[in-house]
């Protein structure tokens, strides 16, 4: 659980510079994000059924 914890926080960290730059309009770095952001949302779904099959098993 805690592995899975590690690599979201490593994963938001590492996109913090194409924000930027999509937020100044560069096209390439907002599809970045994007991709980046599907990423963060599979690994916090993982980390919540962890979460839960430990809570279930105790």
């Amino acid at each position: 659980m805690n592995e899975t914890y590690e690599q979201l926080k490593q994963l938001v960290s590492s996109i913090e510079d194409d924000i930027q730059k999509a937020g100044q309009g560069n096209r390439a770095a907002g599809t970045r994000v994007r991709k980046a952001m599907q990423d963060v949302k599979n690994l916090a779904q993982d980390l919540r059924k962890k979460i839960l099959e430990d809570r279930d098993s105790d």
